[in-house]
């Protein structure tokens, strides 16, 4: 339809200056940007996607309004109440909220019984490398938060760690395109959190800034690709098949 080539071509465009906006770090505006295209991109994906999943949809949805939230707050003064910074706590739980919904949006199709006894060895090295993943990237902020705040952000980043080995565990029952591709996005959306925090409390440079928001770009493009897929049955490994034929 001409009205979802529009949208596709003026979300390109946003995406393009979105990324050369947070380049030369203006904040507030990559923000309201960046909230503007969530919205257009939750439009596309109700228009052109015509089985819509939705734990997907509840994921753009949240995400979106968080990101909208976050606009606010620049706008917006951020005194708090007695020191309690409304907007920090509840766009951060928005954030939350909205990966729980695309980790269900796979998780919910999983037979944990069957993977769990298909992937033991490989879903116990996940959780440990999680463990140390979520304990090293929030250990970085430790000293700049409260313990309200670092307690937040350890949840944050325990969630996203989830998403990417959920993503991954997806993909090695489905052995699918489609899983494939969520994999990829989950990726991106795991590395551009990881140094967008990098950004805020560790170094406030340019390029990371234009890192985190090609990231998050790139995310946001392979979720739409795999949306419009069909879902697939997991298939036969490689050594399967050979113990099979034996």
């Amino acid at each position: 339809m001409l009205t979802n080539k529009i949208l596709k071509i003026v979300l390109i465009v946003l995406s393009i200056g979105f990324i050369i906006v947070q380049s030369m770090q203006l904040e507030a505006e990559g923000t309201g940007l960046s909230a503007f295209m969530l919205i257009l991109f939750t439009i596309l994906y109700t228009r052109h996607v015509e089985q819509r999943n939705k734990y997907f949809f509840l994921f753009l949805f949240t995400f979106t309004v968080a990101h909208v939230m976050n606009f606010t707050s620049w706008l917006l003064p951020r005194n708090g109440f007695n020191g309690f910074d409304v907007f920090y706590y509840v766009t951060n739980m928005l954030y939350i909220l909205s990966y729980v919904f695309l980790i269900l949006r796979v998780a919910i199709e999983m037979n944990f019984k069957k993977i769990f006894d298909k992937f033991t060895i490989p879903i116990i090295i996940l959780i440990i490398l999680d463990i140390f993943c979520v304990s090293i990237i929030t250990a970085t902020t430790e000293s700049k938060l409260s313990l309200t705040e670092y307690t937040l952000e350890f949840s944050y980043n325990a969630v996203i760690m989830a998403l990417l080995s959920v993503a991954l565990i997806n993909y090695l029952n489905r052995d699918s395109n489609k899983a494939m591709i969520f994999l990829v996005g989950s990726v991106f959306i795991v590395f551009s959190e990881i140094i967008q925090l990098a950004y805020y409390y560790i170094s406030d440079t340019k390029d990371l800034s234009t890192i985190y928001s090609t990231f998050l770009v790139l995310a946001f493009l392979f979720f739409f690709l795999q949306s419009g897929m069909k879902h697939s049955k997991p298939t036969e490994s490689f050594l399967d098949d050979h113990a099979n034929a034996a």
